[in-house]
């Protein structure tokens, strides 16, 4: 008999239970409507110790009013970071606990609010990076991540913004991720131009947007399409994790890295060229030679591969790296970085000058040596012109470009057409 009445005791502590977490969550949305968060989690926290015991139903509601409690704080400016990444969680819970269940009332709700709040993580990331917050930003992107594990781009650039801030263990840890999970992040890029104001604009890289802006093309509401291919970043997640390594003194273990890489992905040119570098890193030039030769005898046409050797020669070697340059225009005559490459090599010799011409008193010889220096200084900059005057015909846009030829005209007095360039910048 005592054992019946202690089951019934149970029983109604557990219905209390329930009641009690019911009107807690419900206290929680009023709180929402009447605009107060924080009040709503203080509602909810009373009721977490309960909910373990909870229903299907009231788990999900639960779950809910907690991602829209974090997400209003956020909303609001309060820890931004630890609120989005606490409402992507919440709503995580939801889809996950309605799919077991086979229920599916707040599914849809959770996911537009799952998809703002990480494209929240996402633009407060972006924000964190331009203010240099790069650990800020590397958590926030990783909370993206997290909301969604098939957008494995936001991983990628986690490990970037990780690596960025220093942060080189957490930083390897994501590669890791990467790098078992097989990413490229290879793929295409779908622009078209927006009818309405001629600009071009970006629909995405995956075969929904693709269907997006062909559709809206055929409607003619957008002109021009355009695909861009974007090639691999294994080489750039590889090479990343050699110089991480070689920084920490472990310069076998990012040789046998890369060994690997290319065993693994022997077709990938840029796990070659990141191994390359990492031997240009380690002052090995003879092996750096042997491996950016061997690249190129087996990727003869390969203007990228050209500018990235090129890219990399001009650490140390500035001739190499200019006929590399060379090469790509050979491939491609219309390279736009190459040529402004090319230009900024020839550039950058200017401090010497300007540091010794300043140098010089009022004497005849210092005279003397300041006008040859400056015949010198002129010659370098004429060098660059055809280069500078080719990419911004190539691509009138590029604001480094149209800049750097603006110096050049200045610096070798061609004052009219300095001045017909900052027209046509409406400088």
């Amino acid at each position: 008999m005592k054992n019946k009445h202690f089951i019934v005791a149970s029983a109604l502590m557990i219905s209390l239970g329930s009641f009690a977490q019911k009107d807690q969550i419900k206290a929680a949305e009023k709180a929402l409507k009447n605009e107060n968060p924080t009040e709503a989690l203080a509602s909810l926290g009373q009721a977490e110790s309960l909910i373990s015991n909870a229903s299907e139903a009231e788990k999900a509601q639960y779950y809910f009013v907690k991602g829209n409690a974090h997400k209003a704080l956020a909303t609001k400016k309060t820890e931004v970071s630890k609120n989005l990444s606490a409402a992507a969680a919440a709503y995580q819970q939801v889809l996950s606990i309605e799919k077991a269940a086979g229920k599916s009332k707040f599914t849809e709700q959770a996911q537009t609010s799952l998809a703002e709040a990480k494209n929240d993580l996402v633009n407060a990331a972006i924000e964190a990076g331009k203010a240099k917050n790069y650990s800020v930003a590397a958590d926030l992107l990783y909370a993206a991540y997290q909301a969604d594990k098939s957008d494995m781009e936001k991983l990628y650039y986690a490990a970037s913004y990780a690596t960025n801030g220093e942060q080189f263990d957490r930083a390897l840890e994501y590669y890791s991720e990467l790098k078992k999970l097989n990413y490229s992040g290879e793929g295409t890029n779908y622009y078209a131009k927006n009818a309405v104001n001629d600009q071009e604009e970006f629909f995405g890289n995956t075969a929904a947007a693709k269907t997006d802006r062909d559709t809206k093309v055929r409607l003619k509401l957008y002109s021009e399409p355009r695909d861009e291919k974007v090639p691999s970043k294994k080489g750039e997640i590889y090479k990343n994790t050699a110089l991480i390594l070689v920084q920490q003194g472990k310069t076998d273990e990012a040789k046998k890295a890369l060994t690997e890489a290319k065993t693994a992905n022997p077709d990938d040119t840029s796990i070659m060229l990141a191994e390359a570098n990492l031997y240009l890193e380690l002052k090995d030039l003879a092996t750096y030679k042997r491996l950016a030769g061997e690249l190129l005898a087996k990727n003869p046409n390969d203007a990228d591969l050209a500018y990235n050797i090129g890219v990399i020669s001009s650490k140390t070697d500035a001739v190499e790296a200019e006929g590399y340059y060379k090469k790509a225009i050979e491939i491609d005559p219309k390279y736009t970085n190459a040529y402004l490459n090319l230009a900024i090599l020839k550039l950058d010799g200017d401090k010497k000058f300007v540091d010794e011409m300043n140098k010089l008193g009022n004497s005849d010889k210092d005279n003397k040596r300041y006008e040859v220096l400056k015949k010198q200084r002129n010659e370098m900059f004429s060098s660059t012109l055809p280069y500078l005057e080719k990419a911004y015909e190539l691509d009138p846009k590029n604001e480094d470009v149209a800049n750097t030829l603006l110096n050049v005209y200045g610096a070798l007095e061609m004052m009219d057409k300095k001045k017909a360039l900052k027209a046509k910048l409406g400088k």
